[in-house]
């Protein structure tokens, strides 16, 4: 019997068409999130999320990332290649539809995909729309079909070769790219760069997005990753054949680790497919991550609601039936769970039922994935604990000490609370506050220092900008619990003039400054303080980064004065950089020893003023990495300290 070709059961009466592409370019952060590097990496996301899409419905092996220099990227996959013939009703290719139509796509019901993960039919066209240039090369039937487009408008119709020296584009990176097709029967290659009249000066990095396809790989288990950077000359191969569990173990792999078996389950709950990790550590912070459909979900959704039900609800079954408490007014919670927990939750549902909240989906909407994640975790867990009795003991000696250290630290807080410390209408007295009551157009910055603070003080916009001094090095939060925390007085300090609470309490309504900003000296005790208050950040009030309130102010280090000219240079090199281009000899170079050494007037117009100053966004690309690199830095392990130090060392700015 003559096989079957995948590729021939994939044409053109699978592609619907619902809409044009010009709401795209009015509108485009309406379907990628913004127009910063967050919206860039979304562009190149969606296209290789449609090539990962292949590899869950079992058509493609391998998936090829190049990232080229001047921001294009090119993406292959040895997939069934985007049909080519035409489209009935349309007169035109259906690869033309897919890529320069909204809503044109196999992921609509009509056979193409059961499970995808891509913006239904949204990706490429959208990547496309946004795109100055896209060339795509589709490889089936032993022949190559092409086709170029610019801001989304076809440059030619969809062209076919039988020898790649026909074609001729105006930008080789696709033609060079096939050459990882040649011993394949089918694929797709698309290279693009984005407009940079949509996104600026914004550029691609590689190293976040390679991070991300990192987890691809343990996701879609067995489907080979090569990512390739020109731009760093680096490359790398992601090949697990452990999944989500080789994940864990990754995440865990600096951690001190509880329970050396690592939790495990693979099942189907009616059309769910449903995959599960998890394993504890030593550290009091949670790291769970979820997935839909391969799509990572910031915000969990009904996949997460359902994991922490079965994981409360199996340790607690546990505990009673092996009666394991023995105070009856000792009782454990969620929150009891968190620490130390290290988890993967990847769930795989028909593309039709799909729901997210918001386009970029940050949060699965699925009421039906919680009942089924809940169901197949407990069922695993309950089994998991009866047969690793000493993982068992490890986990929950490790639960129990955090629900004692829960009670020690409400205990601590409440006496806080009691003495009007941390609630209630008394601010603290350290505290200049600002005059302006909304949150969105407050500002409040956090000085080290009270020589830095008096300066502070006097040359802000009182309307708008609140000023907290706080002299010193704060607490290091990375194995701190929250009785200490609320026992540190600079801290309290803190937690109360932003006002939104702390842990369970912590209401993001409530604080009352959208932009809070981190003012320390710009030499190495002024790095080891802005990392301190990250760590803090981080750790304890992470909605806060996650809202994008939180700022770190960038003071000059010297002043060029000649005459009554002067230039304020921000580091080394800016110095460096403005010497060698200026050829006045009388020129003066001060170099600040802090912010306390300015007056109000230089520390307004450098670091304060919204018009000239400098500030950097604290953001999480990258969870995990972010999570290693306080665990390594801030930790109690001196070892991986020092590696890190060793191997950074030639990067590091000494302050001498």
């Amino acid at each position: 019997m003559e096989e079957k070709n995948p590729a021939d059961q994939y044409n053109a009466e699978q592609i619907q068409v619902l809409e044009g592409l010009e709401p795209v370019k009015k509108r485009p952060g309406m379907y990628i999130g913004s127009t910063d590097q967050t919206g860039l990496h979304h562009l190149v996301t969606e296209i290789v999320n449609n090539a990962v899409d292949e590899a869950l419905a079992e058509f493609a092996s391998a998936i090829t990332i190049i990232f080229h220099k001047e921001n294009f990227t090119t993406v292959i996959d040895n997939g069934r290649g985007i049909p080519t013939d035409i489209k009935e009703g349309y007169g035109i290719s259906a690869l033309e539809l897919v890529m320069t139509k909204l809503h044109a796509g196999g992921k609509f019901g009509s056979g193409g995909y059961k499970i995808s993960g891509g913006l239904h039919g949204v990706g490429s066209s959208v990547v496309n729309a946004l795109s100055d240039w896209m060339g795509i090369i589709v490889k089936r039937n032993n022949s190559f079909f092409v086709q170029e487009y610019h801001l989304g408008i076809p440059k030619y119709k969809v062209s076919e070769h039988k020898n790649l020296n026909e074609i001729k584009l105006e930008y080789p990176y696709p033609i060079a790219a096939v050459q990882a097709l040649k011993d394949e029967k089918s694929g797709t290659v698309v290279s693009f760069k984005p407009s940079p009249q949509i996104f600026g000066n914004c550029k691609i990095n590689p190293k976040t997005l390679t991070e991300q396809f990192r987890e691809y790989g343990y996701l879609t288990a067995k489907l080979r990753f090569d990512i390739e950077d020109e731009i760093g000359n680096t490359k790398n191969i992601f090949y697990f054949e452990g999944g989500i569990k080789s994940f864990v173990r990754e995440l865990n792999r600096r951690k001190k680790v509880l329970n050396e078996i690592v939790f495990y389950t693979h099942k189907k709950y009616e059309d769910i497919d449903i995959e599960c990790a998890l394993q504890y550590n030593d550290s009091f912070s949670e790291n769970t991550l979820c997935f839909a459909n391969n799509i990572k979900n910031p915000d969990g959704g009904a996949h997460l609601t359902g994991f922490r039900s079965a994981l409360t609800r199996t340790i607690n079954d546990y505990i009673k039936k092996n009666n394991l408490i023995k105070d009856k007014n000792f009782s454990l919670n969620g929150e009891d769970l968190k620490e130390g927990l290290t988890a993967v939750i990847s769930v795989k549902l028909d593309s039709q039922k799909l729901q997210f909240e918001g386009q970029t989906k940050g949060k699965l909407g699925n009421s039906e994935a919680r009942i089924a994640v809940e169901t197949v975790v407990k069922e695993a867990l309950d089994l998991y604990l009866e047969e690793n009795p000493k993982e068992a003991e490890q986990i929950i000696s490790k639960i129990f000490l955090a629900a004692k250290a829960r009670l020690a630290a409400r205990a601590a807080r409440d006496a806080v609370v009691r003495k009007g410390a941390l609630e209630g209408t008394t601010l603290p007295g350290k505290l200049a506050d600002c005059r302006e009551k909304d949150p969105s157009k407050s500002e409040l910055f956090i000085v080290e220092g009270d020589s830095a603070g008096g300066p502070a003080k006097q040359g802000r916009n009182r309307e708008t900008q609140a000023i907290l001094p706080l002299f010193g090095k704060i607490l290091n939060t990375e194995r701190a619990r929250l009785d200490k925390i609320v026992k540190s007085d600079k801290l309290k300090t803190l937690i109360v003039a932003l006002g939104g609470g702390i842990s369970d309490q912590f209401n993001i309504e409530k604080v009352r400054y959208h932009k809070i900003i981190i003012m320390a000296d710009a030499d190495i005790d002024g790095a080891h303080i802005r990392t301190l208050y990250l760590t803090f950040f981080f750790r304890h009030l992470k909605n806060i980064i996650e809202q994008g309130f939180l700022y770190v102010a960038v003071p000059p280090l010297y002043k060029a004065s000649w005459g009554k000219e002067r230039k304020y240079l921000l580091d080394e090199a800016e110095k460096e950089d403005f010497l060698k281009n200026f050829s006045n000899k009388n020129v003066n170079i001060q170099r600040f020893k802090g912010l306390g050494e300015m007056n109000p007037d230089e520390l307004w117009d450098t670091t304060m003023n919204p018009e000239t100053r400098v500030l950097k966004k604290v953001l999480i690309n990258d969870a995990q990495k972010a999570d290693e690199v306080f665990e390594t830095l801030m930790g109690e392990e001196v070892e991986p300290r020092k590696r890190f130090i060793q191997t950074h060392a030639k990067q590091a700015e000494l302050d001498i």
